[in-house]
């Protein structure tokens, strides 16, 4: 089998997308204006983004014996995504995430149910340890057993691979886990989440980095990200742009992270390059479709140069 520089360990869901004029109320019903359905998922995003930046992507996760999870594999593998990896579920369906979008922002709120994701078992993940032990980069998310991504980080890690992980949906993390991340990207709320205080950006970091984390880069959206690191902090500036629909800029900017890490690209210019990828993907509706290819972000790239005065 051909191996892969980044290794995707994750979430595969069927996001289920309803644009409204605003976020409902508790206890309120509005209107919506549109509907559609979209494969998503932060492990498969996180694949398909690193896939179109460049990347040989395998993808290790479990879906259901279902139409929508035949509807993954299919995906994957029209993105050049190894699936070698992916186990189906013959009790669970494939995940699937809730998604209101206020139109005009591009806000959204998100209710994920796991299903066949829940049943990623280190078992199953260990079944991959070659793939993982070949791997120059990792990306871990929390939409799957937390054992899980500790089996594959242990692995990769082991074998020298950089491992990046994003702490979504946010909860407690092991030290271990902490020790074995190169990389964390929360964003802010989680980011102040896992520091359990309210304390700025950089302070919160550094309690993580305590922790054992080799870096910590917080996302923030249209403000950019803050990378800290024992050596020090700095910002990565923002592309201007309108928002339509914010579903996968975290993925996006995550994804190409990964690629050009795996290329031996330098962490400053890679997060210029992934805070672009996350711009242009809040521009277009839907997770899988916002996703940006290599071309487009280095085109983005140039024209912000040519810009500079």
């Amino acid at each position: 089998m051909t191996q892969a520089a980044v290794v995707v360990v994750g979430s595969c869901n069927m996001d289920l997308v309803t644009r409204a004029p605003r976020l409902p109320l508790p206890g309120e019903t509005i209107s919506g204006t549109s509907f559609g359905t979209y494969l998503g998922g932060k492990g498969f995003n996180q694949a398909v983004a690193a896939r179109r930046m460049g990347a040989s992507v395998a993808l290790v996760a479990c879906i259901g014996a279902d139409d929508f999870g035949r509807q993954v594999e299919a995906a994957a593998r029209q993105e050049g995504i190894a699936t070698h990896g992916l186990t189906r579920s013959a009790t669970a369906p494939t995940g699937t995430a809730l998604i209101l979008v206020q139109e005009g922002s591009g806000e959204n709120s998100i209710v994920i149910v796991a299903s066949a994701n829940a049943q990623l078992t280190p078992e199953r993940v260990a079944e991959q340890a070659a793939t993982l032990r070949a791997a120059r980069v990792l990306l871990l998310q929390l939409e799957v057993p937390i054992e899980a991504s500790l089996q594959a980080a242990r692995l990769a890690r082991a074998a020298g691979a950089t491992v990046i992980l994003t702490p979504a949906p946010v909860q407690p993390l092991p030290d271990e886990l902490l020790r074995l991340s190169d990389i964390l990207v929360p964003n802010a709320v989680e980011l102040r989440q896992l520091a359990g205080d309210e304390h700025d950006l950089a302070t919160a970091a550094r309690q993580l980095l305590a922790r054992g984390v080799g870096a910590v880069v917080i996302t923030q959206g249209a403000r950019g990200a803050l990378c800290v690191t024992s050596a020090g902090e700095y910002p990565v500036a923002p592309f201007a742009v309108q928002a339509v629909d914010t579903t996968a800029a975290g993925d996006a900017f995550v994804g190409a992270l990964a690629a050009l890490l795996a290329e031996g690209w330098p962490l400053p210019e890679a997060l210029r390059a992934a805070s672009a990828a996350g711009a242009l993907a809040v521009t277009r509706m839907g997770a899988l479709p916002s996703l940006p290819t290599r071309p487009e972000v280095e085109a983005m790239l140039a024209g912000a140069a040519t810009a500079r005065p």
